[in-house]
């Protein structure tokens, strides 16, 4: 997978260290919405692995007892589904400063199922069976509405290839498009906040910001262009978790402290 890297500029406050606000383009903000897309059980299995500490919190201890749970109490698919739970298919234009656990993307081919009259010539079947074609489940269990048969009969999703033309054309007609793809306007910059409240960016905002911080000498700021990659976006959603000066603890290595 290829490594992505994405630029910010910190407006930090020299006199205690801190980090007054980010300036940001579209593509920081799309990641950190992202986050918010993530299953829980997919963040703490992330931490869990990146992390020489485990996962901070009780979270960690409830994954833990769910994995441990004898397959007698629960049934092996259904503790799959909260150990592994699958991430909504990613919108295009996000960098990738997460790395993939082996669900979070929905890659594999999805299998579903027809009931076995669907295979049938129409001409071949009852009026009432001629719609059983129309329909398909995501478990072997369902009965067809059609004929009321049990629908077992495997069939897969075929997926566009990534090398289809068409497909590759209309995705980047989307990137391309004013900065739709992802979540935010592309053409503006945004305020992100030590503790990642984020804002569109405009001078009003900025003095406000200065003042509420107490800062009426330009002298006390200083700007710091930093660039993230995968370890970084790791430490910033590990550090999301239990600090509000999370730009701070991240950038400027300055340890998390409890109010």
């Amino acid at each position: 997978m290829a490594t992505h890297r994405v630029s910010l500029k910190l407006l930090i406050d020299k006199r205690n260290r801190t980090v007054v606000f980010a300036e940001a383009g579209k593509d920081f903000v799309d990641f950190l919405f992202q986050i918010l897309a993530v299953p829980v059980g997919q963040v703490i299995q992330l931490l869990t692995k990146t992390g020489k500490t485990g996962m901070v919190g009780s979270l960690g201890n409830l994954y833990d007892s769910i994995e441990e749970l004898d397959d007698v109490f629960i049934e092996s698919s259904k503790k799959d589904i909260l150990l592994n739970p699958k991430a909504p298919a990613s919108l295009s234009g996000i960098p990738s400063l997460l790395p993939e656990t082996p669900l979070s993307s929905d890659s594999r081919p999805k299998t579903y199922y027809r009931c076995h009259l669907s295979s049938y010539s129409p001409l071949l079947v009852s009026p009432a069976s001629r719609m059983c074609g129309h329909y398909v489940a995501e478990e072997p269990y369902a009965n067809c509405p059609g004929c009321k048969r049990r629908m077992n009969l495997r069939c897969t999703l075929v997926k566009s290839p990534a090398g289809n033309p068409a497909a590759s054309a209309a995705a980047s007609a989307v990137e391309s498009d004013g900065g739709k793809g992802g979540f935010v306007l592309g053409t503006v910059m945004y305020m992100v906040m030590d503790d990642l409240v984020v804002r569109p960016m405009s001078t009003i905002s900025s003095i406000t910001l200065l003042n509420q911080f107490k800062i009426t000498e330009i002298g006390h700021l200083e700007e710091k262009v930093v660039s993230l990659g995968m370890d970084e976006g790791i430490k910033l959603l590990r550090t999301s978790l239990p600090s509000k000066n999370v730009l701070t603890d991240v950038f400027l290595g300055v340890k998390w402290k409890r109010s």
